[in-house]
């Protein structure tokens, strides 16, 4: 069942949504290669070292770019989230002609400038790299969230940490006082 936005896309968008919907997870052949990246990632994150984690979650991104054989993206980490009346932004991918793909995201909470626990700022790595994949890998004309988007997310985070656990409730701290709020918020369902 699509998300409730799906009725006021235009007949293109909705092709492009069932496209989308329709591929539900991402084999990458050679991904236990990076998990030493993903090690990386959460010692940076617990040690509260922004270049630390700038340069794992770089490598992670374009290792993942390269083992899919598609063009890598340049990424950045900043400080504390900025937010608004709508909520906090976790991370953005900006597409332009003719320059990198950008991928940027925040190790701090906004309310408390706590750093992002591991699982969740991962979490948003991996959707912002999905967004990458969704034109680069799959061809599709636009990176929607669906369903099978989400679906290729945790697919990539199982895959990247095949021994994590259940995820914790939103709110509750994780290790060096880290704030978990696991998952961005996503569009309603009909």
């Amino acid at each position: 069942m699509p998300f409730a936005y799906y009725d006021r896309l235009s007949a293109r968008a909705r092709a492009i949504y069932r496209q989308s919907d329709a591929v539900t997870a991402l084999r990458v052949p050679g991904i236990e290669t990076l998990r030493p990246q993903v090690d990386a990632l959460r010692a940076g994150l617990e040690r509260d070292d922004r270049g630390d984690v700038e340069r794992s979650a770089s490598r992670l991104a374009n290792g993942l770019a390269e083992l899919l054989g598609v063009p890598p993206v340049s990424l950045k980490v900043l400080a504390v989230r900025p937010s608004s009346s709508w909520g906090e932004l976790h991370g953005l991918y900006t597409r332009e002609a003719s320059r990198t793909p950008r991928i940027e995201l925040w190790m701090r909470t906004a309310r408390h400038a706590r750093v992002v626990a591991f699982r969740t700022f991962l979490r948003t790595l991996l959707h912002e790299v999905g967004h990458h994949l969704d034109y680069e890998h799959l061809g599709l004309a636009d990176s929607l969230h669906t369903e099978g988007f989400f679906r290729r997310e945790s697919s990539l985070f199982k895959q990247l940490v095949p021994d994590a656990g259940p995820a914790r409730r939103p709110g509750r701290a994780g290790p060096a006082g880290a704030q978990d709020s696991e998952e961005s918020p996503r569009p309603g369902r009909k």
